[in-house]
């Protein structure tokens, strides 16, 4: 809206200018800003590289990251009430850390690096609860802070702060002014992993006795999420004595370069005639994609919408958007859930459900084609037209050259390609399929070469042998770990609960698994509403009580003595007007 505002009031000055439409949304943010219609430089740019899909994604072929979901909190700029009474600064307050831009070499200094913090249920001597939301732009993830997640669960009972910290290269936490190959050269899992060890080591928390809560004297605990969560293994496995204790929740510990299991819980969960059809259509589309018979590949074509798509692969692999939005699934989500709207309608015919067999071919070809084509197009692509939207063969197109910050998608991508894998492909023959076999590692790494040339004049060979023997992926073993996941989690296989490898829970690595879809046990309301989730929190609330329990200072760690700790700089905030009420109220009586 602030954006239209700005286009409103100064087209007057385009048009006489004549401007072409890029240029003309640079001007437009510009002024914006100088009318004061947007606060600042950052939500200029931030709006910007907002011009992607509605999800967020660069192009709608582009493959899924785990991704930890949000927390929402009604008003994250009133100020927060501490269980004392006393009026801390609220949630969306930014702080700011120096951190490395290379550990590896110190002497190139350091980059700002955002943190939000809030000490609402701290008392001296208790732990400091760290987390990093992984691969996005940590705004908004301030619930983190409270215990409407297992986070403020933990910092309640623990008497503990809480801290959610900025990836480097996701948000405005870069080392470098650009997402270009060369600046991405310091975007690796084990500088990752090395910007938590360091700031726990050297951070001043702004808050009473924030200079004294390295962890030597208090203990740390981290937590995560999805990749995360991997993190945190990773992070315990690889740098080991810096945290106490870590929570995983649906952690991708194994990297996994063809990862076609991703699909599996997905079918294995999905509703029997929806999941019957959706295989009979993916068999035909693959067939008709595979033969000869040009006419009938128009017309499946254009079944779908996607009559002037060049490239059958791109076409086919469009198909999985529908079962993609499964990871949006969560135990809260009702029956107007997007992946649900799908499944009604293939399987519901004028108002009869499909039995557990399915319509059948012809129904359910017809049925996904109009909903995709009349229905859901506009929800995924907007007005974009269908090769810029799905199309992954035009190396021109901008979102393989954009090289701005905050661009998730991209700073992603880069570990994708180069660590971890986790390319969402059709299933090997001989087993159940939900989406083509067109589409198999070999297309999504020829997209890693679009987006990075220099880098990959050839198809990356992502390290995944590397990554898992450095960080342990299912072999990990440690202790004071807690591992969470969902049976439902498309991320399943991925984890220490994967079908295909068997990890033992143990009393020093627990390992629970309830009926949840991705990350649900993070949140405390997923608890409320799915008793088996309930029973993953509660379990993992016993366990750090006794952890920490047993923990006790350590001259063995310190902040290291060459370095310059910098007290947290804050940005301004501004507190809405009236008397506040606090945000956390609302579950302030929780009890674990």
């Amino acid at each position: 809206m602030l954006y239209i505002m700005a286009m409103i009031r100064v087209m007057p000055l385009i048009t006489r200018l004549s401007f072409s439409p890029s240029q003309a949304l640079i001007f437009a943010g510009l002024m914006a800003v100088k009318l004061g219609l947007l606060t600042s430089s950052l939500a200029f740019l931030s709006l910007l590289v907002s011009a992607r899909l509605p999800d967020g994604r660069l192009h709608a072929n582009m493959l899924r990251s785990p991704g930890v979901p949000r927390v929402p909190l009604e008003n994250p700029s009133a100020p927060v009430i501490s269980r004392n009474g006393t009026e801390l600064p609220p949630y969306d307050t930014v702080y700011y850390f120096d951190q490395l831009v290379d550990h590896n070499n110190p002497s190139l200094g350091t980059f700002k690096q955002r943190y939000w913090h809030t000490y609402e249920f701290y008392e001296p001597g208790g732990p400091i609860v760290l987390m990093t939301p992984g691969e996005g732009n940590a705004d908004g993830y301030y619930g983190y802070l409270t215990n409407r997640t297992i986070n403020g669960l933990i910092a309640q009972q623990q008497n503990a702060s809480t801290v959610v910290l900025e990836h480097r290269f996701y948000g405005f936490s870069n080392p470098k002014p650009d997402l270009s190959v060369e600046s991405l050269r310091l975007h690796t899992l084990q500088q990752a992993v090395d910007d938590l060890v360091y700031f726990a080591k050297t951070v001043r928390l702004p808050m009473p006795g924030g200079d004294q809560v390295t962890p030597d004297k208090a203990p740390w605990i981290l937590i995560g999420g999805s990749y995360s969560g991997a993190l945190t293994s990773w992070t315990m496995a690889s740098r080991p004595g810096t945290f106490w204790a870590g929570y995983g929740s649906s952690g991708v510990v194994e990297a996994i370069l063809n990862f076609w299991e991703y699909f599996e819980p997905i079918r294995l969960h999905m509703p029997a005639n929806c999941s019957a059809d959706v295989q009979a259509v993916i068999a035909h589309v693959d067939k008709t994609f595979t033969g000869k018979n040009a006419t009938a590949i128009q017309a499946l074509k254009e079944t779908f919408g996607l009559g002037n798509m060049t490239h059958l692969d791109d076409v086919a692999g469009a198909l999985r958007n529908n079962l993609w939005d499964w990871q949006s699934l969560q135990p809260t989500t009702g029956p107007g859930g997007q992946f649900y709207q799908f499944c009604d309608r293939l399987e519901v015919k004028d108002g009869v459900s499909a039995p557990v067999t399915g319509w059948g071919l012809d129904h359910a070809l017809a049925a996904w084609g109009s909903y995709f084509k009349n229905t859901y197009y506009a929800h995924l692509c907007n007005d974009m037209d269908s090769e810029t939207c799905l199309g992954t063969y035009d190396p021109t197109q901008s979102y393989w050259t954009d090289t701005s910050i905050d661009n998730a998608w991209r700073s992603w991508f880069w570990i994708v390609c180069n660590e971890v894998g986790y390319l969402q492909e059709g299933a090997p023959k001989g087993y159940p399929t939900l989406v083509t076999r067109l589409v198999q590692p070999s297309y999504d790494l020829r997209q890693c070469q679009l987006m990075f040339p220099q880098a990959f004049p050839q198809p990356p060979k992502t390290a995944i042998k590397e990554t898992n023997q450095v960080y342990k992926g299912w072999d990990v073993k440690l202790n004071r770990l807690f591992f969470a996941n969902g049976q439902r989690d498309p991320w399943k296989d991925a984890t220490v609960s994967a079908t295909q490898h068997t990890v033992q829970s143990t009393p020093n690595q627990p390992i629970y698994i309830g009926d949840g879809f991705h990350c649900s046990d993070l949140k405390t309301l997923a608890g409320q509403v799915d008793p088996t989730i309930n029973t993953v929190q509660v379990a993992a609330l016993g366990y750090f009580k006794t952890w920490l329990s047993q923990w006790k200072p350590s001259p063995n760690l310190h902040t290291p003595s060459d370095v310059k700790v910098s007290p947290a700089v804050t940005d301004k905030v501004t507190v809405h007007n009236g008397v506040p009420k606090p945000v956390n109220a609302f579950v302030k009586s929780v009890d674990r």
